[in-house]
């Protein structure tokens, strides 16, 4: 994808930790934030069988995620979300200014 940086990960380490994966295939979690590049829009992968595709690609600042955003992440609120997240990065802080790469995604439905 030209438009984008190379990958950083594979697209199959994008959404890993089981009660997410299950709130995924349960609709509630449609966005992944990395801090690189796992997927690039059009790109399918699988969780637990079922058939998700990446819809778009976009920058963030972390200083820019509202409790929807920590919604579509399978989080109640942003605080839940912010506070889940720097204790899975021991050393982490929450720097507004950060940019991540919000991969969002759906999962496909045979016709």
């Amino acid at each position: 994808m030209e438009m984008y940086p190379n990958k950083t990960c594979s697209i199959d380490r994008l959404v890993t930790q089981p009660r997410l994966v299950e709130a995924a295939k349960a609709g509630v979690k449609t966005q992944q934030r990395r801090d690189g590049v796992y997927g690039w829009p059009g790109e399918k992968f699988m969780l637990d069988g079922q058939e998700f595709v990446i819809t778009t690609l976009e920058r963030q600042r972390l200083g820019d995620l509202t409790d929807q955003d920590a919604r579509a992440e399978g989080f109640p609120d942003l605080e839940t979300y912010k506070g889940l997240i720097i204790r899975m990065h021991p050393g982490m802080e929450w720097n507004p200014d950060s940019l991540v790469w919000v991969h969002s995604f759906a999962a496909l439905v045979e016709a």
